[in-house]
């Protein structure tokens, strides 16, 4: 039963991640850097320590009474998951839903997968596996070919992405992705892919304040809301630094109080992509809870989020106009990147 609940609570976290970039489509006149911190502002600065608050209610008391060390770290990792979750935002900006998902999250969970491994080969923990251990054991080689199967479908799914960029028009393009470009969608997803790995490594690094939160007597399903409002304020530090620089040098801080736009629509839109952004790390925390942060937890995470989007991508008619043999292309190219989530699943059961 505690398997299924958090396969449920990864599926419905997967969703919301998949989903929460569709109210964005909605802002009007609005430049990048205003509607997404907007959204920022909801999902990493006034959702978490809400939700801590109703279900942690001592979660201050926790953070504060931690080391420095683990709060510096967990922060750390948030600062770096910060430039991730951006990129991830610029990435889906340039190649849209279905195709920018596909390559930044299968990048993702390359990485989720096999950077702490290679970590704990240098900095050796007890009861977590490094690379050498995945080398010498089937479990962790199925782990690896898995990896291998993921980058092979990120490649086909880019092949795609190229064969559209080849048979549509500009016009054709824009139609339903307004700044598509491969070049630039496929080098942020390459950096977006390898930080947003590290918010397992966060919730790795605050798992004292979540054992401090049980250790109170709260409810352990909701222990990592703890964690959670820690990693996020490093997220909101990197992207608001980046935002307002990008505000300051395009003039785009008008655009919060220009009324000749859809000024109430855009901020409504903004924040409600930011609480259903957040919804993802509420219920991502609760599957954790039943599953544990490994692998397996990631991956399942990621292939929710994929196919989410993907759905999206098909709605939104991303892909309407292009030959039998794109279509063929991305769709080989996402049913791989499914099946390494499935051998890496398997890989770390064994």
């Amino acid at each position: 039963m505690q398997t299924i609940l958090g396969v449920i609570f990864h599926s419905l976290g997967g969703i919301a991640s998949g989903s929460f970039y569709m109210p964005f489509n909605k802002v009007k006149g609005w430049a990048w850097e205003s509607y997404w911190i907007v959204g920022g502002a909801m999902s990493w600065l006034i959702l978490p320590p809400f939700a801590a608050w109703l279900t942690v209610p001592e979660f201050f008391e926790i953070i504060f009474s931690a080391s420095i060390e683990i709060i510096i770290f967990t922060f750390l990792m948030g600062l770096l998951w910060g430039v991730g979750g951006m990129s991830f935002g610029l990435g889906i900006r340039y190649l849209g839903m279905s195709l920018g998902n596909s390559v930044v999250l299968g990048f993702c969970a390359a990485f989720g997968a096999i950077v702490p491994a290679i970590y704990y080969d240098f900095y050796p923990v007890d009861d977590k596996v490094s690379l050498s251990d995945m080398l010498a054991f089937g479990g962790g080689q199925i782990v690896l070919f898995g990896v291998l199967v993921c980058l092979l479908g990120i490649a086909i799914s880019g092949k795609a992405g190229m064969l559209k960029e080849n048979e549509l028009s500009e016009d054709e393009k824009r139609k339903t992705i307004a700044e598509f470009n491969l070049f630039k969608g496929l080098s942020i997803g390459v950096l977006s892919g390898i930080l947003s790995s590290f918010f397992s490594f966060g919730i790795e690094a605050g798992k004292p304040l979540a054992d401090a939160a049980v250790e109170a007597g709260f409810n352990p399903l909701y222990q990592n809301n703890v964690t959670f409002v820690v990693i996020l304020w490093g997220g909101l530090t990197t992207n608001l630094i980046w935002t307002t620089l990008l505000s300051i040098r395009n003039k785009s801080y008008t655009d919060f109080s220009n009324k000749d736009k859809p000024i109430f629509k855009n901020y409504l839109f903004s924040a409600l992509a930011g609480s259903i952004w957040y919804l993802q790390f509420f219920f991502y925390g609760m599957g954790e809870s039943k599953l544990g942060n490994g692998a397996s937890s990631w991956i399942l995470h990621m292939s929710t989020i994929i196919l989410t989007a993907n759905f999206w991508g098909i709605y939104r008619k991303e892909w309407v106009g292009v030959a039998a043999k794109t279509k063929w292309t991305i769709t080989i190219g996402i049913l791989l990147i499914l099946f390494s989530v499935v051998l890496v699943g398997i890989g770390n059961s064994m």
